[in-house]
C-alpha cells in the first residue's frame, strides 16, 4: 500500500505493489537486500486494500474531471440568436488569405433557428444560404 499522501500508480492499482526495474534485479539494490520472504501476510493484506485504493483513485479522478469541466465552462461564451437578428459569418481560410483580411463577412439575417443551435442565414440580397451555420461561427452584428 502506498504511503498516505502519495498517489497510487497504475501499476500499484493493478498489481498491488510497485514494479521492480530490471536494473534492480541484476544489481543488489536496497529494496532487494531488505526483501523479506515472509511478506506473504503483508501482501495478502495489501490485496485486501486494493479495492479501497482503486475507489480512492476513482474519487480523485471524478474530482479532477469536475474541476476540468468547471474551468472549461467558465470560459465558454454562449451565443444565441433569434429569427431576424443580423450576424457576422466567419470566413473559412482558403488559399492565399492573408492575416490582414477580415475574418468575418456580413451582415446576414437569421431566417430559421434549429434546436441544435444551428441557423439558416439569408444574405443582404434576400438569398438563403444553403448550408447551416453553427453559433460558434457567428457573431452579433453591431455597427459602431
Amino acid at each position: 500500500m502506498p504511503k498516505e499522501g502519495i498517489a497510487a500508480t497504475p501499476f500499484h492499482l493493478m498489481y498491488g505493489g510497485e514494479a521492480v526495474v530490471p536494473v534492480e534485479v541484476g544489481v543488489e539494490s536496497d529494496r532487494l537486500q531488505h526483501y523479506d520472504e515472509d511478506n506473504a501476510e503483508r501482501r495478502l493484506l495489501e490485496l485486501d486494500l486494493a479495492d479501497e485504493s482503486r475507489a480512492r483513485a476513482a474519487i480523485r479522478l471524478m474530482a479532477y474531471r469536475q474541476r476540468m469541466k468547471q474551468n472549461y465552462n467558465r470560459r465558454v461564451i454562449p451565443r444565441s440568436f433569434q429569427v431576424g437578428d443580423l450576424v457576422w459569418k466567419k470566413v473559412k481560410s482558403v488559399g492565399d488569405i492573408t492575416k490582414l483580411e477580415t475574418p468575418w463577412v456580413g451582415p446576414f439575417k437569421v431566417v430559421e433557428k434549429l434546436r441544435s443551435g444551428a441557423y439558416y442565414l439569408e444574405d443582404e440580397g434576400g438569398r438563403r444560404l444553403e448550408r447551416l451555420r453553427s453559433a460558434n461561427h457567428l457573431q452579433p452584428y453591431r455597427v459602431r
